[in-house]
């Protein structure tokens, strides 16, 4: 395993394409890189600040961005699969289309962000901050939600099927031609106080 970069700041660098596979960096700061179509299996990213980098159509597999900022970053048609993004916050990032398979992305900060149409299956997202963030459109399904932050979401014609909702106030969000399956309904309708009997 290659020694871990520690506490470097890399300014302005054109990464284009880069084979980040196995690559370890602790507590780095990237402002301004270029990760355009840049592929990564098994890279771990602990604390690290990204600034203004461009992520656009890049693939990232089994990797980690653990305590992670992005900042103003682009992560357009950027796919990430059976990835760590634990406690990480994204702040006025272009997420549009993103794409996640599986994974842990359990108590990430996503308040405010535009993710319409965007896929999320099969993910841990325990706790995650929500509010505010417009999942139009979304496909969020087989997704544990539990005790996420939901205020003022837009989940206009999202496909929530298969998501564990525990914590969902229905009230409190924007749901007109959201998706649900019949037991996720059935656990909503009992929030709301209404006894369910066949």
């Amino acid at each position: 395993m290659p020694e871990p970069i520690e506490d470097v700041t890399f300014h302005d660098e054109d990464w284009y394409a880069e084979d980040l596979a196995d690559r370890h960096f602790v507590g780095c700061a990237f402002h301004r890189v270029d990760l355009t179509e840049a592929t990564s299996r098994g890279a771990t990213f602990v604390g690290c600040t990204f600034g203004d980098v461009r992520f656009n159509v890049s693939r990232h597999t089994d990797s980690a961005f653990t305590r992670c900022t992005f900042i103003r970053c682009n992560l357009f048609e950027a796919e990430f699969t059976g990835c760590k993004v634990i406690g990480s916050t994204f702040d006025r990032c272009d997420l549009r289309p993103l794409t996640v398979t599986g994974g842990d992305w359990s108590f990430v900060t996503l308040a405010g962000a535009d993710l319409r149409g965007g896929r999320f299956t099969g993910v841990r997202m325990r706790e995650a901050d929500l509010s505010g963030a417009d999942l139009t459109g979304a496909t969020l399904t087989g997704v544990d939600f539990s005790d996420a932050q939901w205020r003022g979401v837009r989940l206009s014609r999202a496909d929530l099927r298969g998501s564990d909702l525990t914590g969902l106030d229905p009230t409190a969000v924007q749901r007109a031609g959201t998706i649900i399956d019949v037991l996720q309904a059935a656990a909503l309708a009992q929030a709301l106080g209404f006894d369910i009997r066949d």
